[in-house]
């Protein structure tokens, strides 16, 4: 009898942790829903859940005593008493959301639906000089939450591919001016919030899937036009990041064995054909007048400049070919275009559509739409904030952890 009674004994721990984490699980179960249905009652919530009211009741009132769900407008009744509805404390809650490009630092601050309420921008060489990127960043994150009431987290998108051997740092082949730096650690150091960092193109996709063009598309592939090119994929509604999270670097896939040499160390790339830096190069040499950027050449192919016009048609010929590719390969539902380059409208996708055409499989052209971002410049920061966001709802202590911002007077 002794015996038994300690068995039972030590199985008391395991139980009350095996229902520490039913009730963990069923309040992210809940969570989630209040947020999906936006205004939801307690009987739908045990309706979608397949949870007892009673067990929705309990939970729904810590939610609502940790302030992270409110009690809203009084919903229609089918007769009885009318049902309050639920929903997230969307304004309460802030996400930040950081990209980190090439050549400039974008930060957006958001609430839980997505919606931007400040941004900040600035030019910088950040590939060239990570310790005044690091500081540009963390002085513009410091401007953004100023005004916020609660911050949850830190959403960091890097032009970089992330090898999950190596967390925390940068390609050293990408960026070799970065070998050695942490950039997401010496953000969250510098701010005291959790930072997530993920690749750039993969958060343009995620953006675009949550609040772009790409919504309610379970496969999407979103390319990155800026300095680098790089390829986001939505499969099955999550980013797809490969077996060593290197998947969808397109900007390093050959396009022209005999062409330039890429940054990156090997020829005729995509970047190297179509990259910011590489049309500029080309229009340098062969343009009369001079550009500066991308927007001088855009510019000079809008005004019915010819050699212009010519340079945007190749870029697009080539863009062709790699999405061509692409959808062979992965089999999209949509290509969503981000950056400037697309803003070239007709002089890039006439010539893209054509070298599509040209090279995928009829099935896989003639069912995938090819559109440009709908998100504008703050796509990729948006992505970032929208990372937190969805770590936050796989675990809501971070909810619960989310720093107050202390307001000036």
């Amino acid at each position: 009898m002794f015996v038994r009674s300690d068995d039972k004994q030590s199985r008391l721990p395991r139980r009350r942790a095996d229902a520490s984490r039913l009730r963990s699980h069923n309040a992210t179960l809940l969570l989630n829903l209040i947020w999906r249905e936006d205004q939801a009652s307690r009987a739908d919530l045990a309706r979608l859940s397949g949870l007892s009211r009673s067990t929705v009741s309990g939970i729904v009132t810590q939610l609502i005593g940790s302030g992270l769900v409110l009690e809203s407008h009084v919903a229609p009744s089918n007769g009885g008493r009318p049902p309050i509805a639920l929903r997230t404390a969307d304004e309460r809650f802030h996400l930040v959301g950081v990209e980190l490009g090439a050549s400039h630092i974008t930060v957006a601050r958001t609430d839980l639906r997505g919606r931007i309420l400040e941004t900040e921008h600035v030019d910088h060489p950040v590939q060239d000089d990570p310790d005044g990127a690091i500081e540009a960043m963390g002085t513009l994150v410091e401007k953004v939450i100023a005004a916020a009431p609660c911050v949850v987290a830190i959403g960091l998108a890097v032009p970089s591919p992330l090898d999950p051997k190596r967390p925390g740092r940068l390609s050293e082949r990408i960026l070799p001016a970065w070998a050695g730096w942490r950039p997401a650690e010496l953000l969250g150091s510098r701010t005291g919030l959790p930072v997530f960092m993920d690749n750039d193109a993969n958060l343009g996709a995620l953006a675009e899937h949550w609040w772009g063009a790409g919504q309610g598309v379970g496969e999407l592939a979103y390319l990155k036009l800026g300095t680098g090119v790089g390829a986001g994929l939505i499969i099955d509604g999550e980013i797809y990041r490969g077996a060593f999270g290197i998947a969808g670097e397109i900007g390093h896939t050959a396009i022209d064995p005999n062409g330039p040499l890429c940054r990156c160390g090997l020829p005729g790339c995509l970047e190297a054909m179509v990259g910011a830096q590489s049309l500029v190069a080309r229009a340098e040499e062969t343009l009369e007048h001079e550009v500066s950027d991308l927007a001088d050449l855009l510019g000079a192919a809008e005004a019915g400049d010819v050699g212009a016009q010519a340079l945007v048609a190749d870029a697009g010929r080539y863009l062709g070919i790699a999405v061509a590719n692409l959808i062979n390969l992965v089999n999209p539902g949509m290509v969503v275009l981000g950056g400037r380059l697309p803003s070239a409208g007709e002089l890039l996708f006439g010539p893209l559509r054509d070298a599509m055409q040209a090279r995928a499989l009829s099935t896989s052209w003639e069912s995938a739409e090819v559109r440009s971002s709908l998100l504008g410049r703050e796509a990729v920061a948006l992505g970032a904030a929208t990372l937190v966001l969805q770590a936050a709802l796989a675990d809501p202590t971070l909810f619960s952890q989310a720093r107050t911002i202390p307001q000036s007077s």
